[in-house]
């Protein structure tokens, strides 16, 4: 228990030991935490959502063959050995009007005029392109051979009826509404979306509408990690700021817990004598301790606790440091919690190659924001050499490179990971 891991010392002071996890570590906690319940949604209301169930083709898509160009059905093999001067010579059946059923099917030496999109008849396995042809009194001259299966979509060919179209935990992209509307499902069975409140500690904050005396700064935790988490599906509260007074942080822990599925608390997880995060978390009712610090830079003094089904963040009060740890951590939980599974979970990733050498010290993962150009080489990734105190790192930066814990760094045009940021 959390309770087991805070030890009172005369005088009130508080002294908590590290219970320090790796990245990998965390991420693989986070996804033992129970996923939300499934709802059920249109189409037009399930974008950005996250599949809770495979989704089986009750049909052909598409339902029949048909045309990808202008011109005439017809059986490829007749047209082998078609050219200019020595043309191939062709019947014309019938025609086929868009959104009809062939009343014919072709034998060999017949052709059909067909429409883009227009049904295949029986016998044809290719479309001639109307400008290879020419038609006079009901026969045609085709002067370019076509494949089989050439200009022509085959029915099931998208996908079959009775396959998987897509696995459970996959993102519902515009696309994959295009692919479920093909197939005449218009309901889907989705991931509910978690609820996140989110608040900031610390005497020296004041909202960003106030006039800003001097010695404090703004409040810009609360608004990052709200947009973040609005980004990622989540439906973020905000609880306003805290004073460095450990009974209101304690009240306002406690309520922000009851009505959500995730708290985080930037600001107030290390080690110090006003620094009351730990401690609050460890008063509410079935507290346990995940983490109290995080092998990874910036971002070590992160707390992750569980309370019941729900979690809670400590995360740094540093306003770089805080959003890199809501990317690297957060955001995979929020999403496993709507059903993401797999890929789904993480930042899309690619390799760049390193605009110059960039030192690390081993027994932590380093996450270097940078910005990317490209080259002739390849995609190149510039690091940026600010402080984690500087918001400015973060608006400027399109991703985080990634060096390994057991690394020293990065040496100038090498390869190295790159998370994408949303």
């Amino acid at each position: 228990m959390l309770k087991n891991t805070i030890i009172s010392w005369l005088g009130g002071n508080m002294f908590t030991f590290f219970k320090v996890k790796k990245v990998a570590e965390v991420l693989e906690e986070i996804t033992k935490f129970p996923m939300l319940p499934e709802e059920s949604l249109g189409l037009k209301e399930a974008l950005g959502r996250y599949l809770a169930k495979d989704i089986l083709a009750k049909e052909d898509l598409p339902p029949f063959s048909r045309a990808t160009m202008d011109g005439y059905a017809v059986y490829a093999r007749d047209t082998f050995g078609a050219r200019e001067s020595e043309p191939v010579i062709l019947k014309i059946k019938g025609e086929i009007a868009m959104g009809e059923v062939p009343s014919f099917s072709l034998a060999s030496g017949e052709a059909a005029r067909i429409a883009t999109g227009g049904m295949l008849p029986e016998g044809a396995d290719a479309v001639v392109m109307l400008e290879y042809t020419e038609e006079e009194k009901g026969i045609i001259e085709v002067k370019r051979p076509v494949a089989p299966y050439e200009n022509v979509i085959f029915k099931g060919e998208d996908f079959e009826k009775g396959t998987i179209v897509f696995p459970a935990g996959i993102k519902i992209t515009p696309a994959v509404i295009g692919v479920l509307s093909g197939l005449g499902i218009t309901q889907v069975e989705v991931g509910q979306r978690p609820k996140v409140g989110i608040l900031s500690t610390g005497d020296e904050l004041v909202l960003p509408e106030k006039e800003l005396p001097l010695g404090k700064i703004r409040d810009i935790n609360s608004y990052t990690l709200y947009s973040a988490s609005l980004e990622s599906g989540a439906i973020p509260t905000l609880y306003g700021i805290v004073p460095d007074v450990k009974e209101k942080l304690f009240v306002k822990v406690e309520k922000a817990i009851q009505e959500n599925d995730v708290l985080l608390i930037s600001g107030g997880s290390s080690v110090g004598t006003r620094d009351f995060t730990l401690e609050a978390i460890s008063r509410l009712p079935e507290a346990e301790l995940i983490c109290h610090g995080v092998a990874v830079k910036p971002g070590k003094p992160t707390i992750l606790g569980q309370v019941g089904s729900k979690a809670i963040f400590g995360l740094p009060g540093q306003v770089a440091s805080a959003l890199l740890i809501f990317y690297i951590m957060v955001r995979p939980l929020l999403l496993h919690m709507q059903g993401a599974k797999g890929e789904h979970l993480f930042l899309r990733k690619i390799m760049a190659y390193a605009a110059r050498n960039i030192p690390s010290t081993p027994g932590r993962e380093d996450y270097v924001r940078v910005k990317l150009s490209f080259s002739e080489k390849g995609v190149i990734a510039l690091p940026i050499l600010k402080k984690s105190g500087l918001i400015s790192s973060m608006a400027e930066a399109h991703g985080f490179l990634r060096i390994p814990e057991n690394s020293e760094g990065i040496y100038e045009g090498e390869l190295a990971e790159v998370f994408l940021l949303p």
